[in-house]
């Protein structure tokens, strides 16, 4: 089955009315711990129950795979990837940062894609080669032309298990990024970064790993007005890439090799990292 974006555009908006609904209606209710500084509230799980009944019934020829309650295994045929409180700790703390993203997968690549951001009252909507929209108006993405111009938004840090030495990289880039770029942004939302990339607000963004309910939607909406979205070895971003980066066009280039620097100088500095002669001992 190869979906109609066109027709499927509208639905999808309706389903994120319905969200956007709920989030500005609701409190966040009792907050269930998922991990490490990794939570959800009601409001997530009630957005995400709302969202999939409402697109069951409206395309039950299409999964559904939703952050809190997952779905089926992808497969050949499209999927729904939402995320139903993107910046969930922003939304905790009263920080308008966060938003309802919902994107449309076929195969491997996103080919719809709709996000709001309420409490901004923004909503961003794209579908594959019928361009981007921000409120009902066409996005083209910003013209910055060299890092020194650029604004970079970069993404969370990593919490929970492993954190430490999945955070070297993250930190080693953003150090590159301070000593290179106009400013550094961190928003706490991929959907936020994605979509202020989309409408020129920020010249890129970065986040160094990739779910499909955080970047379906932000992927495609991204791409239609013009960025370019790739993994770390510069490959087209696909839903199995391990990063995420868009970027306007011309400073595509020397930003991979930014990360690419950061992540070189990060082995060389492990190469030549003393080895502790005393090691400290497991507890007896």
């Amino acid at each position: 089955m190869t979906p109609d974006v066109h027709t499927l555009l509208p639905i999808a908006e309706q389903a994120v009315t319905i969200a956007a609904d709920i989030l500005t209606t609701r409190l966040p209710g009792a907050v269930t711990a998922k991990g490490d500084r990794d939570m959800a509230t009601e409001v997530d799980y009630a957005v995400e129950h709302a969202v999939r009944d409402f697109l069951t019934r409206e395309t039950p020829e299409i999964a559904f795979l939703g952050e809190e309650e997952g779905g089926p295994a992808r497969g050949a045929g499209p999927v729904w990837a939402l995320d139903p409180v993107d910046g969930t700790a922003n939304f905790l703390h009263g920080i308008p940062l966060c938003g309802v993203s919902l994107g449309l997968i076929d195969g491997d690549t996103s080919v719809l894609g709709v996000i709001d951001l309420p409490f901004l009252t923004s909503r961003y909507s794209a579908a594959h080669n019928h361009g981007a929209h921000l409120n009902g108006r066409p996005l083209h993405c910003g013209q910055a032309a060299d890092l020194t111009e650029a604004i970079v938004g970069i993404g969370d840090y990593a919490v929970g298990q492993a954190a430490d030495a999945r955070n070297r990289l993250r930190l080693a880039v953003t150090g590159e990024l301070a000593a290179r770029v106009q400013r550094v942004r961190m928003f706490g939302s991929a959907a936020v970064d994605l979509a202020w990339t989309a409408e020129g607000r920020i010249d890129a963004a970065i986040m160094l790993s990739n779910k499909p309910w955080d970047t379906a939607a932000g992927v495609l909406i991204a791409r239609e007005a013009g960025a370019v979205v790739v993994d770390l070895d510069g490959t087209p971003h696909t839903v199995n890439a391990q990063a995420t980066i868009a970027t306007t066009p011309a400073i595509l280039t020397d930003l991979l090799d930014l990360i690419a620097k950061a992540d070189k100088n990060l082995i060389k500095e492990a190469r030549h990292r003393p080895a502790l002669t005393n090691p400290p001992q497991e507890p007896t």
